[in-house]
């Protein structure tokens, strides 16, 4: 469960981020999480509920957004949100290439 490590990896920049910025609290965490990035996002919640005591993000929020398979044409240049994961261009049939939704993500902190 590689979860562990990518929470491990998302206090540690959590902490760098407050330092920088004078904090002394993380109050919330947002990520984007692509479909793709092969992250399962109620596990990550779980990691992250589990090792957040008693470090900087002790008692915050953790959002999760999931973002879309946003694949583009190399044929007819359309853009298109894949809801399977059939990489064929829904509109014309050629083949595509990922836009979107492979990767995760920091969006944001709050700090106080």
């Amino acid at each position: 469960m590689h979860e562990f490590s990518i929470v491990s990896s998302l206090l540690d920049l959590c902490e760098k981020n407050a330092k920088e910025n004078d904090a002394t609290k993380i109050t919330k965490v947002e990520v984007k999480i692509g479909k793709l990035s092969g992250v399962e996002p109620h596990l990550l919640q779980t990691a992250f509920d589990t090792f957040k005591e008693k470090t900087i993000c002790d008692g915050a929020e953790f959002c999760i957004h999931v973002q879309e398979l946003v694949v583009g044409c190399k044929k007819c240049d359309e853009q298109s949100v894949l809801k399977n994961n059939i990489f064929v261009c829904p509109k014309c049939g050629g083949d595509v290439e990922v836009l979107d939704g492979e990767d995760m993500y920091l969006m944001r902190l709050e700090m106080e």
